[in-house]
């Protein structure tokens, strides 16, 4: 549009400025507030008043009253079994529970397994032997019905399943606990005893060794289960009918179970094998207190079940019998003498464990000496654990009792598992004394001192012993020759060593490990245990700084020679010190070691590395650079960012980081001169090209130039804003965002000119350049870059290029930079300016009338109505309306906008017009003039 004078009008800002009304209020307006909705339900009325949910409610009041004959006898009842509880554990340290699922994890076999019982039967034989007997519930038909039970599961219907998987043997011990339920519940009792029983007898099967510590949780998990449904049915009877009243009817209900119990505890007497006859009768051994309260009852039992299990000759299942006596033992009396009399026996059969043991060294392919000791861990953990309960009368005793025995190994193992981490800390250098003196088959030294690592880790000796105990330990540890053993050791120790002593000894520590790894390359086979003794050191000791200017620190990373072990370990050790460092550091040597580990991770990244494998590492190098701090000494600080700038080149995101820094460096100058913050600019200047991405080149050259502009550094900004403009047109159409999805950058690069051109409203031209030579840059970038043939970005970008130019053509500035010398005060108002000024508007003004074009062309009305709206206002605004031609334009907008009047918004049309109104009551004082041309436009538009 060659033909448009276009000609800015001044505006006195103080005329246009709004002010918001204020209005008094005595509550904050967003205060929250309840309101309180009375909602009349005509259901409601249909109740009178009386809700059945509440009368049922009112009744279960009534019936549960505390004072009514039913409830003080059952109350009785409680209060007697609160009584008995009380001596049960209140914790769950004795729990069984919590070490089943431990022991059938650990205690594994791939050796096929045999199962011998008469009651895992087809399915169709036996639902035909359901049928075939019936639950009778006539009492004068029990004796018989027992007798038919006894008939129908003879000794000749045993079967033997043989090759069975260990998944196969579980499973079929579940069914065994099901069936014996099962029975349970339909009056079968013969039969769920017999199930108890075969299952009972299977303890004596060592058939597979390694699979006893499993085969004992499964067996007795069923006993368990018979035992409580014994228990339970005695209970029920103990507590009689909820409806008798009379002290007379509950006591004799009492006296039949009393009764009852008898008879079962008569029925497995009976039992002709030892070993299932104490087995059934520890599983019901709570079933006593309803022959008796008396706690020395409980004890006489516990001791003659004791003497018994002296019988059973093999030591493994003896230990597991004594083990299930001890667990059975401890829900009805806290006494410990029958554990101590257990450990007693123990003691006596102990050496013949070491028969087997002597036996299995010579037949290794059956189990090794040391898998076999193991197996006893479980029974001796628990029998100790139990002893020591709530009760240290018989530790010291018990220790001196260990010194006594000879291979003492697997008591000392267990010893050290289950008493109190304080009395192993007491007498830390007893048991020292006492690992070193062992010598026992199976039970190596590095095993024990593992062990008492764990201990004192937990609870450290005194701290007049504590030297001395760590050197005697070290002695041994170092004595031990096979690298495997060592270096369990030492990762056990580490946290005892960094968690109770100086930096000096882990340094030592440290030192020890590298010497002792390098032998023979052994480090090769141990990297998790090296990593695991790197991480517990770093996690107990106070001060990670420390740690990594210590002479052996670094050296030992070293040690880590395959090169994604040693990258996550760098990782773990910057992970540390984001967690746990102090604020600020700078400590030469600690930036020089966070440099070397960081310099490891930038080294492992390439061209296949993951974004977020990126992104981490990335992260972990930002935060130890923004913890660098020099105080006062800027140029060191630069100094530190230009090595870290050639240290970590291939991570964008470090750049960034380094980027901003540097700018925030520059704002710290205190001084006057420019020439540090120029310093700063030339070192992002230099940085930002190495960064890949175009999007935050753009942002960090806006942010440069902004800084130096700050700062009065003009040649650096307009060098950073004309490096910007010329990334306008090598920024990507899309990219990917965090979901894998492109997304399109119009709506960046929308927002990053206008930005730009708020900043360069302020900008003075350069004598070298030209009036106006970053406007017209980039008209001419936004010009050659490809939009899409619908967007509307490129119009959004003129529309504010003609606001910058009208704001060029006002006398003052609406903002500046303090001590720059912008256009304003350059041109003082130069008609020779205005006139560029207005020839730029027009030529503005032209791209505008091709992209309404574009848009018609595109059949894209609603667009093209609005842009035409938007740009009549601005013409409404900053153009001389008294110029025929611009008022011509602003008609044709105007009527261009009503043609989609069914496009826009209802409300859209009549706003603008408001607007111009509006525009008129402001300068119709200020500007008779232009007032004048405003009511002329307004007229023209009206009558359109």
């Amino acid at each position: 549009m060659a033909n448009l004078d276009w000609v800015c009008v001044p505006r006195s800002y103080e005329v246009r400025k709004n002010h918001l009304a204020g209005q008094a209020t005595l509550e904050h307006p967003l205060k929250q507030q309840s309101v309180t909705v009375v909602d009349s339900n005509p259901l409601s009325r249909a109740l009178e008043g009386t809700d059945p949910l509440s009368q049922f409610a009112r009744q279960d009041e009534e019936l549960n009253d505390p004072l009514s004959p039913q409830k003080v006898s059952e109350l009785d009842l409680k209060s007697k079994r609160r009584e008995r509880d009380r001596t049960e554990p209140e914790d769950n340290t004795l729990q069984w529970s919590s070490r089943r699922l431990g022991i059938l994890n650990r205690f594994t076999t791939n050796e096929k397994l045999s199962l011998s019982t008469s009651f895992l039967v087809a399915s169709g034989s036996l639902d035909g032997g359901s049928e075939s007997i019936k639950a009778h519930t006539v009492v004068a038909d029990k004796t018989k019905y027992r007798l038919e039970q006894l008939d129908h599961f003879d000794d000749g219907s045993m079967r033997h399943m043989m090759d069975l998987t260990q998944q196969e043997y579980i499973q079929r011990f579940e069914q065994l606990k099901q069936e014996l339920i099962q029975s349970w519940h339909n009056d079968q009792r013969v039969k769920a005893l017999k199930i108890a029983i075969q299952c009972a007898k299977m303890l004596a099967d060592t058939t597979v060794l390694q699979f006893y510590p499993s085969q004992y949780v499964l067996i007795t998990d069923i006993l368990d289960v018979f035992g409580k449904l014994v228990y339970d049915r005695l209970r029920s009877k103990a507590s009689g009918d909820p409806g008798a009243v009379s002290a007379a009817t509950l006591e004799r209900e009492r006296e039949a179970a009393r009764d009852t119990c008898q008879n079962w505890f008569y029925k497995i007497a009976s039992i002709r094998e030892l070993l299932p006859r104490l087995y059934l009768e520890m599983s019901i051994f709570k079933c006593y207190e309803f022959l008796s309260s008396s706690r020395e009852e409980y004890e006489k039992v516990l001791h003659r079940l004791t003497h018994q299990l002296r019988g059973i000759a093999d030591p493994l299942v003896s230990s597991y019998a004594r083990c299930y006596l001890v667990r059975m033992g401890v829900t009805l009396t806290p006494s410990k003498t029958y554990i101590r009399e257990n450990f007693k026996d123990l003691f006596i059969i102990y050496p013949q464990i070491f028969r087997f043991v002597a036996r299995f060294n010579l037949h290794p392919e059956i189990v090794t000496a040391s898998s076999y000791l193991q197996l006893y861990a479980p029974a001796f953990d628990y029998m100790f654990l139990c002893l020591v309960h709530r009760c240290e009368l018989h530790t010291q005793d018990m220790l001196a009792e260990c010194k006594q025995l000879k291979n003492n190994g697997a008591i000392l193992m267990s010893i050290l598992s289950s008493f109190k981490s304080e009395f192993i800390a007491t007498n830390a250098l007893e048991f020292i004394e006492l690992i070193n003196a062992s010598e026992t088959p199976g039970i190596s030294k590095s095993q024990l001192l593992r062990s008492l690592g764990s201990c004192v880790s937990s609870c450290a000796p005194l701290q007049e012993q504590r030297m001395t105990f760590l050197k005697t330990a070290f002695e041994t540890i170092n004595k031990l020759t096979d690298p495997n053993e060592y270096i369990n050791c030492v990762e056990t120790w580490a946290v005892f060593v960094s968690q109770y002593f100086t930096v000096h000894e882990v340094n030592r520590l440290l030192g020890e490990l590298n010497a002792r790894m390098c032998l023979g390359k052994a480090y090769e086979k141990h990297y998790s245990q090296l990593q695991n003794i790197l991480s517990r050191i770093m996690q107990n000791y106070r001060s990670i700084e420390l740690l990594l200017i210590q002479p052996n620190f670094l050296p030992y990373l070293d040690l880590f020679q395959k090169e994604s072990v040693r990258v996550e370990v760098c990782k773990n050790i910057l992970s540390y010190y984001k967690q746990n460092s102090e604020e600020y550091t700078s400590d030469a040597v600690v930036t020089n070691a966070l440099m070397y580990l960081g310099k490891i991770l930038n080294d492992s990244v390439n061209a296949l590395t993951v974004e977020d494998e990126r992104r981490q590492i990335s992260q972990l190098i930002n935060v130890f650079i923004h913890k660098v701090y020099f105080g006062r000494d800027l140029e060191q600080q630069l100094s530190f960012y230009v090595e870290a700038r050639g240290t970590f080149s291939n991570l964008d995101a470090v750049y960034v980081t380094l980027v901003h820094a540097a700018c925030k460096l520059a704002t710290r100058n205190r001084s006057k001169s420019t020439g540090f913050v120029k310093a700063c600019i030339a070192y992002c200047f230099i940085t930002i090209p190495s960064i890949g991405a175009v999007q935050q080149q753009m942002d960090l050259y806006l942010l440069c130039g902004q800084l130096a502009l700050q700062h009065l550094c003009l040649g650096q900004a307009d060098a950073c804003f004309e490096a910007a403009l010329n990334l306008v047109n090598e920024l990507p159409a899309a990219t990917i965002d965090f979901e894998g999805k492109p997304r399109s950058l119009e709506r960046f690069l929308v927002s990053y000119l206008c930005n730009m051109l708020a900043t360069l409203i302020v900008v003075p031209d350069s004598p070298d350049q030209g009036v106006l030579y970053f406007l017209r840059l980039l008209l001419e970038v936004v010009g050659r870059h490809e939009f899409k043939t619908d967007s509307t970005a490129p119009s959004t970008i003129y529309l504010h290029c003609l606001d910058m130019l009208y704001v060029q053509s006002l006398e003052k500035f609406p903002y500046h930079i303090r001590g720059v010398v912008s256009n304003d005060d350059l041109y003082g108002h130069d008609p020779k300016f205005l006139a560029e000024v207005n020839n730029m508007c027009g030529q503005v003004v032209d791209a505008l009338l091709l992209q309404l074009k574009s848009l018609g062309v595109a059949q894209q009305q609603r667009s093209q109505a609005e842009l035409a709206l938007e740009l009549f206002l601005k013409i409404v605004r900053y153009a001389d309306l008294e110029k025929e031609s611009v008022a011509q334009l602003a008609v044709n907008l105007w009527l261009l906008a009503n043609k989609a009047q069914s496009q826009l918004d209802v409300k859209t049309l009549p706003q603008t017009l408001r607007s111009v109104e509006v525009l008129y009551k402001q300068v119709k004082d200020a500007s008779p003039k232009q007032a004048q041309a405003i009511a002329s436009l307004l007229l023209r538009m009206r009558n359109s």
